[in-house]
C-alpha cells in the first residue's frame, strides 16, 4: 500500500478493483461467460439465487450502497438477490439459516459478530453452499471456511485517520464506536491510536438511538474542552456529531469513516475535514458477482488473501475524483491514483 501525493491511500496487488479482476478472469481463455464480463446476455445464463445477509442497523444508509452494488451485479449476472439484515449476531445467524433452507446457490455475509455467526456459516458450507464475506470479518473468514473476503482493512483505515489528524495538528481525538463488540469498529480505533501522535480515546454510543449518540458526544465535549478532534465510524453518526459539536460550543474538527452524500457535502463546504472511504459499492458488487464466478468456473478472487476495497482518504484535495458517487452520477468506484 502506498500513499499518493493527494493524501489518498492507494492499494496495490490484491487490493485493486475486485470487479476489474473479475473481468480479467472472464476474459481469459476458458473463463466464464458472465454478462458482467462481456459474455452472454444475463438472460442466457443459468439463473442462480444469492442471499446477502448483513448486520445493518435500520436507517444506516451505508448499507444502501452495498445493496445497490449487489443488485447491479445480480442484474448483470442473472442472479436473484435475497437481501436481509439484523444487527444482532444471533438473529443474523438465523437469517443465514433461513437462506440455507431456501436452497440458495451462494451466500454473502458480514462477520461483525463472527462468534455468533460461526455455526450458521459452517452449516451453510456443510450444505455445499459457497459462502463469501464482506465488510467485517477479515481476521475471521479463513477460520470459518469462507471462500473470500471483500472489504477494507479496518486497522489500516484507522491508521489513515490518525495520519490525517497528525497533518491537521490535532492533539486529543475521540473515536466514536456506535456498536460495542463490533470487531471492525474496534480495529479502526486501534489503528487510529497506533499512528496518531496525540491522545485518543474510545467513546461508546448506542448507534440505534441517535438521541443517545448526540447527547453522549455533546456531554463528552462539554466535559473535556481539550478534545480537538472527533472521528465517527459511519456517515449518519458524523451528521449527528456535527450537531453535537455545535451544541457543545466545541472547536473540535470532525471526520468520519464511510461516506454518503451528506458527508461529501460537508467535506466540500469545509465543515468536515476528511472521510475514510471503504468503497461499499465495490464490496456489494464484487462479492455478489463472485458467486457467479465460482459457480461457472470455480474461480475465487484474492488467492487466499482478503480482496481490499479500501481505505481511501477523501478530503478537499481529491474531492472531485469521487463526485460522481455522491452528486447523482453513476455508482462508479474511485480510481486509484499512483
Amino acid at each position: 500500500m502506498i500513499k499518493s501525493r493527494m493524501g489518498r491511500w492507494t492499494t496495490i496487488g490484491l487490493a485493486g478493483t475486485a470487479a476489474a479482476a473479475a473481468l480479467v478472469l472472464a476474459g481469459c481463455s476458458g473463463g466464464p461467460a458472465g454478462a458482467g464480463a462481456g459474455g452472454d446476455a444475463a438472460e442466457d445464463l443459468d439463473p442462480l439465487k444469492v442471499a446477502l445477509v448483513t448486520h445493518a442497523a435500520p436507517g444506516d444508509t451505508f448499507w444502501d450502497t452495498i445493496r445497490s452494488g449487489a443488485e447491479d451485479a445480480a442484474e448483470r449476472n442473472n442472479l436473484e438477490l435475497l437481501y436481509s439484515s439484523d444487527p444482532d449476531g444471533a438473529r443474523q445467524a438465523q437469517l443465514v439459516e433461513q437462506a440455507v433452507d431456501q436452497g440458495v446457490d451462494g451466500i454473502v455475509v458480514t462477520l461483525a459478530k463472527a462468534d455468533a455467526m460461526s455455526g450458521a456459516v459452517s452449516a451453510a458450507i456443510d450444505s455445499g453452499i459457497p459462502v463469501f464475506s464482506i465488510n467485517a470479518g477479515e481476521e475471521q473468514y479463513k477460520d470459518l471456511g469462507v471462500l473470500a473476503h471483500f472489504g477494507q482493512n479496518e486497522f489500516i483505515a484507522g491508521q489513515a485517520a490518525g495520519e490525517q489528524f497528525n497533518e491537521g495538528g490535532q492533539s486529543n481525538v475521540i473515536c466514536v464506536i456506535q456498536e460495542q463488540g463490533h470487531v471492525g469498529l474496534e480495529s479502526r480505533c486501534e489503528g487510529l491510536a497506533d499512528t496518531f501522535e496525540g491522545e485518543s480515546e474510545v467513546l461508546y454510543v448506542q448507534g440505534t438511538d441517535m438521541t443517545n449518540v448526540a447527547s453522549t458526544i455533546t456531554s463528552k465535549l462539554q466535559t473535556d474542552s481539550s478534545i480537538d478532534g472527533v472521528l465517527t465510524l459511519g456517515a449518519p453518526f458524523a451528521v449527528t456529531a456535527a450537531d453535537s459539536i455545535a451544541d457543545a460550543g466545541s472547536d473540535a474538527v470532525l471526520a468520519t469513516t464511510d461516506l454518503n452524500s451528506e458527508v461529501f457535502s460537508a467535506i466540500q463546504d469545509g465543515s468536515m475535514v476528511f472521510g475514510i472511504d471503504q468503497q461499499p459499492y465495490m464490496q456489494g458488487f464484487s462479492s455478489t458477482e463472485a458467486v457467479r464466478l465460482y459457480h461457472d468456473g470455480g474461480y475465487v478472487l484474492g488467492g487466499g488473501q482478503a480482496v481490499l476495497t479500501g481505505p481511501t482518504v477523501v478530503n478537499a484535495e481529491n474531492l472531485d475524483s469521487v463526485a460522481a458517487q455522491f452528486e447523482g452520477g453513476d455508482d462508479e468506484s474511485v480510481e486509484d491514483e499512483g
